[in-house]
């Protein structure tokens, strides 16, 4: 007999323009509504906070132009020269940050993966032993809205590095990406298990559905992907970030099916993260000694850029981190708005 059929993923629609959050964002959404340049101050770009909600946002908009796109707005404006220059403008301004944070960061791949290889005995500062142990169903319904603008494209960007790989680290890229695209079996997605995770907490699975409840450090976490994927010369990085996800994973999804079991969040909820803690043990592998090492061995020039990657992936999600823990010890919601 064959499986049931899975509920429809709404997410096959595109989402909507959001909210704008200052002058950048609202430069960003007005010309995609009116098919117009962007129109902005000369100086704001140099002003604006490199990890704040205005530059963040901005960047999410242009980013989603390589994805699904906005209701409404003509498809060709993905490779519109304006919005492409303004792109540029608040990625540099996004790099420069996260350079000049991660100066003292390793330059060597065993030096960037080594902490993350070891699971640490002190998980105090973990989000997911907090999540694990501590958390309520309010923060995992949280936490899944916010991971949704993730999840729901997970692989994706990675796919970019595929065709700029060769021999090794390709085939095996390719085959970690094979299991996240469900290996041939559409309702094994790993997006549509996400989609079914947030079906069992009672939120809205559409795509983007939660942009306007994310604040800037979760857009960040999903710049950097869309950033390091969409550019060549930064292969190096995206397969950094990608190994860095990766490698702590599986224990991190452990932990994360625990709290979705402890809190009764559903079977759904469960299935999702438990899947990763075994496919992500083999990805783990495959990653460092296929991916990685693949790459050294054929361009051993990226191994900074490798180590980059990873280091401001750890940055980001730490911040992210900061962010929940932050609101949540107060009792309060981290969102930027409540759910309904």
């Amino acid at each position: 007999m064959p499986p049931p059929s899975p509920s429809p993923v709404v997410a096959d629609r595109a989402p909507r323009l959001v909210e704008e959050r200052g002058e950048l964002s609202r430069a960003v959404t007005r010309a995609l509504r009116s098919g117009a340049a962007p129109r902005h101050a000369a100086v704001a770009v140099r002003r604006a906070d490199p990890w704040g909600e205005d530059l963040h946002l901005a960047l999410y908009l242009l980013y989603e132009l390589h994805y699904r796109g906005f209701e409404g707005v003509d498809d060709v404006r993905e490779w519109d020269p304006d919005l492409l220059r303004l792109r540029r403008a608040l990625e540099s301004r996004f790099l420069d940050a996260l350079r000049a944070e991660l100066t003292d960061a390793p330059r060597t791949v065993s030096e960037a993966f080594a902490p993350l290889l070891v699971e640490p005995v002190d998980l105090t500062g973990s989000l997911s032993q907090y999540l694990a142990t501590d958390g309520e169903l309010w923060q995992l319904r949280e936490y899944a809205a916010l991971r949704s603008l993730y999840h729901l494209k997970e692989a994706d960007p990675h796919v970019w590095v595929i065709p700029r790989l060769t021999g090794r680290a390709k085939a095996a890229m390719v085959a970690i990406e094979y299991d996240e695209f469900g290996a041939g079996r559409a309702d094994r997605v790993h997006a549509r298990l996400f989609a079914d995770l947030m079906d069992d907490l009672g939120l809205d699975n559409a795509y983007g559905r939660y942009v306007d409840h994310a604040p800037a450090p979760l857009l960040a976490t999903v710049n950097l992907m869309s950033l390091l994927g969409l550019h060549r010369a930064l292969r190096g990085a995206l397969v950094g970030h990608f190994a860095s996800v990766e490698i702590t994973s599986s224990p991190g999804s452990r932990r994360l099916a625990k709290a979705m079991r402890r809190c009764g969040a559903g079977a759904a909820a469960e299935r999702f993260y438990a899947e990763h803690v075994e496919a992500d043990a083999v990805h783990e592998q495959v990653v460092r000694h296929g991916v990685v090492d693949g790459l050294l061995t054929d361009e051993p020039a990226l191994e900074p850029d490798i180590a980059f990657g990873c280091a401001a992936t750890v940055l980001l999600e730490d911040r992210l981190t900061a962010h929940l823990r932050e609101a949540w010890d107060r009792g309060a919601s981290a969102l930027r708005r409540p759910l309904e």
